[in-house]
């Protein structure tokens, strides 16, 4: 054996122990990044109908309801049924809120137009949820177009459909993400208003990343990316917010950016490229859709009235 090699194996032996602990450990920094970012921060509803009626009193007629997703798993949200044969919205809350978010614009909503409103907890959220996991946008907008699909089996009292063939779609983040890709997969939505849009799931995937360690870092960014693309099983899908854009015919759109700082601003306005349908865009307003928890009722009502118009006007 030449002294080349022995002096080699030396090294090696050197060397492994301290390669197989680094290995170890981004092993187990990557299963914990996944399991964090999976699994959003949950917590109690900020509000519900049983507690809203007791400010307002009997008037809010929204009801709990359940379906099922396309792959078998349940789904849940809150519905308010509009006129017989009216139209109906769905609204999706962002990555790390709940359904309880968007009460007050469903309300509005249905007030102001009479269309049913839908607005379910994404996969992952709001408590006790049914499936404890998202994937950042993939198999949501799959459960949108399941959401679409038990709107559409609604009858009225008559036997009729409670809902008209024409659907309009809200979404923040990844709730826009979850919009675009259910818009893709069915010619019935109509108009969509998108709050803060990604690039793709994977910019999703670096936000959240950056939440839960406390800083930014590109390296685990990766790692998160990474695994969540193992942990999904061929699930999750990167498809980027443009293409899905460029996918769509006959739709309306309404883009909702936030202020200059905001981090979401870039990447939604880089929409209205990819986007061969009417297209309206407000960057005037002073928050967006995550915000409206913290906003006052004259700053909420800014907000709010320009997507009610916009469904009012496009879905008729």
């Amino acid at each position: 054996m030449s002294q080349r090699v022995r002096t080699f194996r030396k090294v090696l032996k050197t060397v492994l122990p301290f390669l197989l602990v680094v290995f170890l450990v981004l092993v187990i920094d990557t299963g914990w990044l996944v399991y964090s970012v999976t699994r959003p921060p949950r917590a109690a509803y900020l509000i519900t109908p049983q507690t809203f009626s007791t400010v307002t009193g009997p008037i809010l007629k929204a009801t709990d309801v359940t379906w099922k997703n396309r792959d078998g798993s349940d789904a849940r949200g809150w519905m308010i049924r509009g006129a017989d044969g009216a139209l109906a919205v769905v609204l999706l809350h962002g990555y790390g809120a709940d359904r309880s978010w968007l009460l007050n614009l469903a309300v509005k909503l249905n007030e102001t137009t009479n269309y049913t409103v839908l607005w379910p907890d994404l996969r992952g959220h709001g408590e006790n949820p049914p499936v404890t996991w998202t994937l950042f946008g993939g198999v949501d907008g799959d459960d949108v177009a399941a959401a679409i699909e038990f709107l559409r089996s609604l009858k009225t009292a008559q036997g009729k459909p409670q809902v008209g063939s024409r659907f309009g779609v809200y979404g923040i983040g990844l709730g826009a993400y979850a919009a675009l890709s259910a818009a893709k997969q069915t010619s019935d939505v109509r108009a969509l208003a998108l709050d803060s849009a990604p690039t793709s799931p994977e910019d999703l995937i670096g936000a959240a990343t950056n939440t839960r360690m406390g800083f930014r870092s590109s390296m685990f960014q990766r790692l998160a990316v990474t695994g969540v693309r193992v942990y999904g099983l061929g699930k999750f899908q990167n498809t980027p917010s443009c293409e899905l854009a460029r996918s769509l015919r006959d739709v309306r759109v309404l883009l909702l950016a936030g202020g200059e700082g905001d981090a979401w601003r870039r990447s939604t306005l880089d929409l209205v490229p990819c986007l061969k349908s009417q297209t309206e865009v407000r960057k005037d307003l002073t928050l967006t859709g995550a915000s409206l928890p913290s906003a006052t009722g004259e700053q909420e009502e800014a907000y709010d009235r320009p997507v009610i118009e916009f469904f009012d006007k496009s879905l008729r």
